[in-house]
């Protein structure tokens, strides 16, 4: 048993003991254990055979015999029975805003609601702003949670598909009986938001193939296992198809599937106005109309038919495809019918950013707030992934929730990169904070603090106000600050969660395009904002991308290659994308906006 199943059978634990109203202090231990789990940079089991697993700090001895138990056989008694204790629909209630452990509880003992459907029901029925704790607001507040739970349970993150994605696409490669094998679909042109995912093969022996897919690990059920093509679903009800096509329809094929249908349906108008037709079966020649013979059985009275000749036009590749039609190569990620094949036509289609582009990355948290990973080990797994600079950006101290940082920890921490950044080569640490913008857009901390730092992200995490106009002068007044450098994730968005707080973004473009603040590409895979529709536009003002990972743990750091996905969705190019600068560069990049010291 892996490390994340560990972590995922703590957490578990933790929850239902809340549901069952233990002692606080034993749930948060279970919790504590889980975020000391996950950090730990050797494998679980190894520090079980070796004897080194006990005495390891966070880890109480109770739990942690636990733990030994649940990886040496696999499974773990105590969990089993706790999960007895309540039925387990009672823990999707935990999924829809403002009903946690604590209301569930309470829903459940005091009305027997023990799923979404008797909750909507109680609620439509006004019976739950009668309980202790709760009221009119909260039960509107549930019914709208509902709703938009339900709206959203039919997709999943782009982030989130990434693993699965990888992991099917080697277990298909190591079958023999796949010539070329790709995904495609909106995960292929990296739409932030999936609602299944489409895979495309050839192979001479396609009944082999389908055989050999619907038994792919993750398979949860099998919907349809056919000759060409299967549908299985994988966890949390997502949907996978894969296609068997013949080799020489293969192009054809993964452009059709790739879509959007936006995109194809102007392809197909241009094909058509080029006297040709397309499909996913192939593109064709029409020649002139061509009179059929009439069978002698045929009545007199029938006009005689007229039919095109089709002749196949052979493309190996879809860029062969796009050739054909007079056009550039159209990335993937483009593909939305948003000007690309206009740009295409004109021979505009721009390099994308490509994320070994990126040299460093900004935005990332350690212990020292709400990260799970130290200084020293967040400064060694970028080095590792072969990056000139790492930013460190902790909460401010608005953000008690995160254990934001105090002025003289802000202090401190500034004193240990120094330190650090002395002992390092080809490397360096970046002092930052991730600054609260309070009401106005007045900053958490003073300029005298803000000045000594390398940088600042200016974030809004609190207050958010349903005035878009109020939301929209206090991300203004805030980057008006000289020393606030990039506005961290600037419409709050938490992606199948929580709707942008309402924000003039136009506006808020032209402050930064005016400003020169950088505007942040946030990788989280729960955020992803800005929006990938609104780059092009802010590109063509002026303003530079900083693609940040708001890393909270070393395995997050990675999480820029996700943003640069989103960064081409938005047409930025290498130019666009400030933190493709080398550590020299960026150094100069850094005293812009009337900056009054030199970095490092």
């Amino acid at each position: 048993m892996d490390k994340s199943m560990v972590v995922s059978v703590l957490e578990g634990i933790a929850t239902l003991l809340e549901l069952k109203g233990e002692n606080p202090f034993k749930s948060r231990a279970y919790r504590t254990a889980a975020r000391v789990i996950d950090t730990l940079p050797e494998e679980l089991s190894d520090l079980i055979a070796q004897g080194r697993f006990k005495g390891i700090k966070g880890i109480g001895e109770g739990i942690g015999e636990k733990i030994i138990q649940l990886v040496t056989t696999g499974n773990l008694p105590y969990y089993e029975e706790l999960k007895k204790e309540f039925p387990p629909s009672l823990l999707e209630l935990l999924d829809i805003p403002g009903v946690g452990p604590k209301r569930a509880k309470v829903l459940y003992e005091e009305l027997g609601i023990k799923d979404i459907d008797s909750l909507e029901k109680a609620c439509k029925e006004h019976r739950i702003a009668g309980l202790a704790g709760f009221g009119q607001k909260t039960e509107e507040n549930i019914l709208l949670g509902i709703n938009q739970f339900r709206s959203f349970s039919a997709y999943h993150r782009y982030g989130d598909l990434v693993d699965i994605v990888e992991e099917l696409l080697d277990y298909l490669k190591k079958n023999p009986s796949i010539v070329h094998v790709h995904v495609a679909g909106s995960f292929r042109r990296g739409k932030e938001i999936v609602k299944d995912l489409d895979f495309l093969c050839t192979s001479k022996n396609p009944g082999a193939v389908m055989d050999y897919f619907v038994q792919f690990p993750q398979v949860r059920r099998i919907v349809n296992h056919g000759e060409t093509k299967s549908t299985v679903i994988f966890d949390k009800g997502l949907s996978c198809d894969l296609r068997v096509v013949p080799d020489e329809d293969y192009a054809y094929a993964l452009l059709h599937f790739t879509g959007s249908k936006e995109h194809n349906v102007a392809l197909r108008q241009r094909a058509i106005a080029q006297g040709k037709k397309l499909s996913e079966w192939g593109l064709f020649q029409l020649s002139k109309l061509e009179e059929k013979p009439v069978a002698e059985s045929e009545s007199e009275d029938n006009p005689q038919t007229m039919q095109p000749q089709e002749s196949k036009i052979f493309c190996r590749t879809e860029k062969d495809v796009y050739a054909a039609l007079g056009l550039a190569y159209i990335p993937p990620e483009l593909r939305e019918n948003m000007g690309e094949i206009e740009a295409a036509q004109n021979n505009e289609i721009p390099r994308l950013v490509e994320w070994e582009d990126i040299r460093g990355v900004f935005h990332c948290h350690t212990t020292e707030s709400d990260g799970r990973s130290s200084l020293e080990d967040m400064a060694k797994a970028a080095m590792e992934m072969g990056l000139e600079y790492l930013g460190i950006a902790d909460h401010s101290k608005s953000s008690f929730q995160a254990n934001g940082l105090s002025e003289e920890r802000v202090y401190a921490q500034l004193d240990k990169i120094k330190n650090m950044n002395s002992r390092l080569q080809n490397f360096r640490l970046l002092s930052g904070i991730e600054c609260d913008i309070l009401k106005e857009g007045k900053l958490d901390f003073s300029d005298t603090l803000l000045e000594e730092l390398d940088y600042v992200v200016a974030s809004l995490h609190a207050g958010f106000s349903n005035d878009e106009e109020d939301n929209t002068q206090r991300l203004i007044k805030a980057m008006e600050n000289p020393y606030v450098t990039m506005l961290g994730h600037p419409t709050g968005r938490l992606l199948l969660v929580r709707k942008p707080y309402p924000v003039n973004m136009e506006k808020v473009i032209d402050c930064a395009a005016k400003t020169g603040t950088w505007i942040e590409l946030n990788a989280q895979p729960m955020r992803l904002d800005m929006d990938w529709r609104l780059w092009k536009s802010a590109r063509d003002k002026g303003v530079k991308c900083v693609i940040n990972p708001d890393a909270h743990h070393v395995k997050e750091i990675g999480y820029y290659k996700i943003g640069v996905n989103i960064a081409r969705k938005g047409w930025l190019r290498k130019e666009d994308v400030i933190n493709c600068l080398s550590l020299n560069d960026i150094t100069k990049a850094l005293q812009i906006k009337g900056r009054k010291k030199t970095p490092f």
